[in-house]
C-alpha cells in the first residue's frame, strides 16, 4: 500500500510535490548558506583584529621591579610566542646642526631601546621610509622637524644626563605610535591624544649606555601571543585573551601590568560581530518564514483534494492511524527530498559565491549549520502537510469531503477584534522607543567581556512585519467580498459577459486569492527592505572612506611644515582633475585643543563631496556660502555647542598660534552653524572656518593636506606615482586603501556577501509566491473551468477569467509589497543607525534589482496564468472523467 501510495503521489500529484520540495529546499538552503556565512564571518572578524595588531601586549615592568624577572615571568606564560625588553626614556629635546649652518631644535619627545632581532618578532611596528632599517632611527616627524636625513647627526638631551649625539642610519615610520606609546593601565579616555612627534629608535646596547643615569627611563615587555588556539568567535577570543592577562597580572604579584592590545582589538571587532548577527536575524530569518508560509501555501492549494483523498481512503476501510502514516510518509518524502535539494543549492551557493561549499568556515560549525537547516525543513514539511492532515482527519467527516469547500465563511477572531491595527499601533511604539537619539541596539562597554543586544527591538519590524500581513489580508478580503461590481468593470475588457461570474469567482475564492496577495506582498516586501537595507550600507561605507580620506587621493603635509596653497602645482599630476589645499591647525576653545580646519568655501566642493547631513543650521552650500560672505563665521562640533551653550551669532574667542610671534592669540569668530562630520576631520570635537580668514590673522597660509579629485578612477595609480614624487616628505593615501582600513570588522568582510545570498533567494520567493500558488490553484480548478466549458464558455472567455485573477494577483501583491518594504527599510535602517558611520541622510534605492525581483514575480505570474490557460484548451469531458 506504502509503495503504490507514493507511486500514485509521484505520478498524479507531481505539480503540488514539486512546489512543496522547492519550498523546503528554499528554507534549508537560506538556513545553511546564511548561517554559514554569518560563521565564517566571525572568524573573518576574529582574523583581522589580530592581523591589526603589531605588538599583542606591552608589559609594563612596575616601578622598583626586576625586568629580567618580569620577563622570566613573561616567557613561561602559556601562549607566549616571543617576548622582548624595549627601554622607554623620556627627553627633553633633540637638535640637529644642518649643513648651512643652521639649527633645529624640537620639544620634548621618546627614546626607545629596541633589542636584537625585534623587527622580526614584531615586522608591522616600524616601516623603513629611508636609510638603514638598523641602528639609530628617526621617526618620521621628527626627521622633518630637524630637517635630518640618514648620515646627519642629532643631539638627544635626557634628563639627568644632558645632551648626547647620535648618528641616524634611517627614517622610519610608526604605523600603530597610539599604542606604542600608550599609558599602560590608564583608562581609554585619559591616554595620550596623540603620539610624541619627536621619537628615536636606538639599539638597546646603544640606549642603556645613553641613558645610563638618566631619570625617567622605563622597561616594557612586548610580547607576541600564539593565536592559533584561540576561538573564532570574537567574543569568545576577547574572553580567552583578557583572562589570560589577568592571569598574568595575577601571578606577577604587582610587578606587572598588561596593556593588552590584541584584546582592545578583539572588544571592537565582537560588537561588530554582534552587529553581524543581528543583521542576520533582521535580514535572514524574514526570508526562512516566508519559504515555510510558501510551502504551507503550496500544499494548503490542494487542502479540498487531500480532504477528499481521506474520504475515499476512510470509505475503503482504512483507518485513522493508517492514513496518518501515510500522510507522515508524505511529509517525511517531502522534508528529506526538499531538505538534501536545499543542502546542495546551499554547498552550490557557497561555491560560486565564494569559492566554497563551507562559506569560508571551519567544518565543526558548517556541518552543524548544514544539520540544523535539514531539521527545520523536516519541521516545516511537517507543518506544512502532517499537521493540516491530522487537522482534517479530526475535524473533516466523509460527507465533509463531498462538498466543495468545509470552510467556514465567518471573518476570522483577529478581523473582529482588529489585531491587525493593534499590531501596527505597537509596532510604531516600539519603533519610536528603539530610534531615540540615546537608544543602542548592541551595548559593549569597553574592556568588559559581557556584551547585550536589546532584542526587544525586533519587535518594531516583526510586528510591523505581521501586522501589515494581516491588514493587506482585511483589505483584500473586504475588496473581494464587497467590491464585486468594481471586479466586474475591470474584468469585462477581458471575460466580456462573464465579467459578473468572473468577478463572482473572485468573491467565493476570496480567502485563497487573499493568502496569495499576502505571500506576494511579503516575498516583495522582504525583497525590497533587503535591497534597500544593502545599497544604503554601500553607500554610507563608500561615505565614511570619502569623510575619513577625504578625496580620491590625499596629499598630508607633516605638522609645523609650512607648505603654501601654491605648492598645489607640484601635487597636480597626470590623472587629477583638481587639487584642493586645506588648512588644518589646531585652536584652544576656552581650555579644550580641538582641531581647526581652514578651507575656500567657493572651491572645496569640487575635491569633496560635502553632504547636507554633515551640517546643521543649514544646507553644505547654505553654510559654505556663509563661510564665503562673512570670513570670519565658524562651523562648530555639537559637542562643543552643546558644552558652550553657544547661539547662532555668538562670538567665539578661539586662541591660535600666531606664525609671526609663535605665541598664542585670540582671535575672534562668530558661531555660523553646526558640522557633524567633515572630510578628514577627527570624529569629537573641531571646527571649520575660512582659509583666507585664517591666514590673514595668524600670518601663515600653511596648508595641511591637499584633496585631489581624480574623478573617481585611477586612484592607485595617482597615489602611487605621487608616493614616488614626494617620497618621505609628506604621507599620500587613496580612497581604495582607505576603503579596506577604515571600516569596521563588519565592512571587511563585506556585508554584500550576505545581502546577495538573501537577494538572490528574496527574487525566487517572490517567483514562487506570485507563481507556484497561483498556478496549482488553477490546477486545482480544472473542474470548475470544464464545467463553465460544457455551460458554454468559450475559450477567449476562460482565458480572460484566468489572465484577470493573475493581474489581480500581481497589481495587489507587488504594490502592498512596495509599500510595506518601503515602511521595512525606513525602520530596519533607523533601528540599526549603529551599523551605519556616518547615519545616511536618505535612504539608497537599487532601481535595478527592484525592477528585477518585479518582473520575476510578474512573469512567474503570467507563466502560472498561462500554463493555467493551457490547461482549459483541454476538451472538458475527458476531464471531468479523470476528475
Amino acid at each position: 500500500m506504502i509503495t503504490a501510495w507514493v507511486k500514485g503521489l509521484a505520478r498524479h500529484r507531481t505539480g503540488r510535490l514539486l512546489a512543496a520540495l522547492a519550498g523546503v529546499a528554499l528554507a534549508v538552503s537560506l538556513i545553511a548558506a546564511l548561517g554559514s556565512f554569518l560563521t565564517a564571518s566571525k572568524a573573518t572578524m576574529t582574523e583581522r583584529a589580530l592581523r591589526s595588531v603589531a605588538v599583542d601586549w606591552q608589559v609594563q615592568v612596575q616601578p622598583g621591579a626586576d625586568p629580567n624577572t618580569v620577563l622570566s615571568l613573561v616567557r613561561t606564560t602559556s601562549g607566549t610566542r616571543a617576548a622582548l625588553p624595549v627601554g622607554y626614556a623620556h627627553t627633553t629635546g633633540f637638535s640637529a646642526h644642518a649643513r648651512g649652518g643652521s639649527t633645529q631644535t624640537t620639544g620634548p619627545g621618546i627614546a626607545l631601546g629596541l633589542p636584537a632581532g625585534y623587527r622580526n618578532h614584531f615586522p608591522d611596528e616600524i616601516r623603513t621610509l629611508a636609510g638603514s632599517p638598523d641602528g639609530v632611527l628617526l621617526a618620521q616627524q621628527t626627521a622633518s622637524n630637524l630637517h635630518a636625513a640618514p648620515g646627519d647627526s642629532i643631539d638627544v638631551t635626557l634628563p639627568g644626563v644632558g645632551r648626547r649625539q647620535v648618528v641616524v642610519s634611517g627614517v622610519v615610520d610608526l604605523p600603530q605610535a597610539d599604542s606604542l606609546f600608550q599609558t599602560v593601565g590608564a583608562p581609554s579616555r585619559s591616554q595620550p591624544t596623540a603620539p610624541p612627534d619627536n621619537v628615536v629608535l636606538l639599539p638597546a646596547a646603544r640606549f642603556a649606555a645613553l641613558t645610563h643615569g638618566s631619570t625617567g627611563a622605563t622597561t616594557q615587555i612586548h610580547v607576541a601571543r600564539d593565536h592559533t588556539r584561540l576561538p573564532t568567535d570574537p567574543a569568545a577570543a576577547f574572553t580567552t585573551v583578557t583572562g589570560a592577562a589577568h592571569h598574568l597580572e595575577a601571578r606577577s604579584t604587582g610587578t606587572a601590568l598588561v596593556g593588552d592590545n590584541v584584546g582592545a582589538a578583539l572588544d571592537s571587532a565582537r560588537q561588530d560581530a554582534l552587529y553581524a548577527q543581528v543583521l542576520f536575524l533582521f535580514l535572514g530569518v524574514p526570508g526562512v518564514v516566508l519559504a515555510a508560509a510558501l510551502t504551507a501555501a503550496v500544499t494548503s492549494a490542494g487542502g479540498d483534494r487531500r480532504r477528499q483523498e481521506q474520504g475515499l481512503l476512510r470509505l475503503r476501510g482504512l483507518r485513522p492511524g493508517q492514513i496518518t502514516a501515510l500522510a507522515a510518509l508524505e511529509a517525511a518524502l517531502i522534508g528529506l527530498l526538499g531538505g538534501l535539494l536545499g543542502l546542495g543549492a546551499a554547498a552550490l551557493t557557497g561555491q560560486l559565491a565564494f569559492g566554497t561549499a563551507s562559506f569560508g568556515a571551519r567544518a565543526t560549525t558548517w556541518s552543524a549549520w548544514y544539520g540544523l537547516a535539514f531539521v527545520l525543513g523536516a519541521a516545516v514539511a511537517s507543518g506544512a502537510v502532517l499537521i493540516p492532515a491530522l487537522r482534517d482527519l479530526r475535524t473533516v467527516t466523509v460527507a465533509d469531503t463531498r462538498k466543495e469547500n468545509t470552510r467556514r465563511t465567518r471573518s476570522p477572531w483577529w478581523m473582529r477584534h482588529g489585531l491587525d491595527i493593534v499590531l501596527l499601533i505597537g509596532s510604531w511604539l516600539v519603533f519610536r522607543a528603539s530610534s531615540g537619539n540615546q537608544y543602542a541596539l548592541v551595548l559593549a562597554p569597553e574592556g568588559v567581556p559581557t556584551i547585550s543586544v536589546s532584542y526587544w527591538a525586533f519587535l518594531g519590524p516583526v510586528l510591523l512585519w505581521i501586522g501589515a500581513s494581516l491588514l493587506v489580508w482585511r483589505l483584500t478580503l473586504l475588496t473581494l467580498t464587497h467590491g464585486r461590481p468594481a471586479l466586474t468593470r475591470l474584468a469585462r475588457p477581458l471575460t466580456g459577459n462573464l465579467a459578473g461570474t468572473a468577478a463572482a469567482t473572485f468573491s467565493r475564492r476570496s480567502r485563497t486569492l487573499a493568502r496569495s496577495v499576502v505571500l506576494l506582498a511579503l516575498a516583495v516586501s522582504f525583497a525590497v527592505s533587503t535591497a534597500v537595507f544593502n545599497a544604503t550600507y554601500q553607500q554610507q561605507a563608500e561615505v565614511d572612506a570619502r569623510l575619513t580620506n577625504g578625496a580620491d587621493v590625499t596629499v598630508t603635509e607633516p605638522p609645523g611644515a609650512h607648505v603654501p596653497p601654491s605648492a598645489a602645482a607640484t601635487v597636480k599630476v597626470s590623472g587629477t582633475r583638481h587639487v584642493e589645499p586645506l588648512q588644518h591647525r589646531f585652536a584652544y576653545v576656552g581650555s579644550d585643543l580641538q582641531d581647526l580646519y581652514g578651507v575656500r568655501p567657493d572651491t572645496i566642493t569640487r575635491a569633496t563631496s560635502l553632504q547636507d547631513a554633515y551640517f546643521a543650521g543649514g544646507t553644505a552650500d547654505q553654510l559654505m556660502h556663509d563661510l564665503a560672505r562673512r570670513p570670519d563665521n565658524l562651523l562648530v562640533s555639537e559637542e562643543t555647542v552643546h558644552d558652550f551653550q553657544l547661539k547662532p551669532g555668538d562670538t567665539v574667542n578661539l586662541r591660535i598660534q600666531d606664525a609671526r610671534t609663535n605665541v598664542l592669540r585670540t582671535i575672534p569668530f562668530h558661531y555660523a552653524g553646526v558640522v557633524k562630520e567633515f572630510p578628514t576631520a577627527p570624529k569629537d570635537s573641531f571646527f571649520v572656518a575660512n582659509a583666507a580668514y585664517i591666514a590673514r590673522t595668524t600670518g601663515s597660509d600653511a596648508v595641511g593636506a591637499f584633496l585631489i579629485d581624480t574623478g573617481g578612477t585611477r586612484q592607485n595609480q595617482v597615489a602611487a606615482h605621487l608616493r614616488g614624487q614626494l617620497g618621505s616628505s609628506a604621507t599620500v593615501t587613496d580612497l581604495t586603501q582607505t576603503r579596506g582600513t577604515i571600516g569596521t570588522s563588519l565592512t571587511s568582510v563585506d556585508l554584500a556577501g550576505l545581502t546577495r545570498i538573501e537577494l538572490a533567494f528574496a527574487v525566487l520567493l517572490a517567483a514562487g509566491a506570485g507563481g507556484l500558488v497561483l498556478a496549482l490553484g488553477l490546477a486545482e480548478r480544472r473542474r470548475t473551468f470544464a464545467i463553465a466549458t460544457v455551460l458554454g464558455a468559450t475559450k477567449r472567455q476562460l482565458r480572460g477569467m484566468v489572465l484577470s485573477e493573475a493581474l489581480l494577483l500581481a497589481a495587489a501583491g507587488l504594490a502592498t509589497g512596495a509599500l510595506i518594504g518601503w515602511a521595512l527599510s525606513q525602520m530596519l535602517v533607523k533601528v540599526l543607525t549603529g551599523v551605519f558611520d556616518p547615519p545616511p541622510a536618505g535612504l539608497a534605492v537599487p532601481g535595478a534589482y527592484l525592477v528585477l525581483t518585479g518582473v520575476a514575480a510578474l512573469t512567474a505570474v503570467l507563466a502560472a496564468a498561462l500554463n493555467g490557460i493551457r490547461s482549459t484548451r483541454r476538451p472538458a469531458v475527458e476531464e471531468l472523467r479523470d476528475l
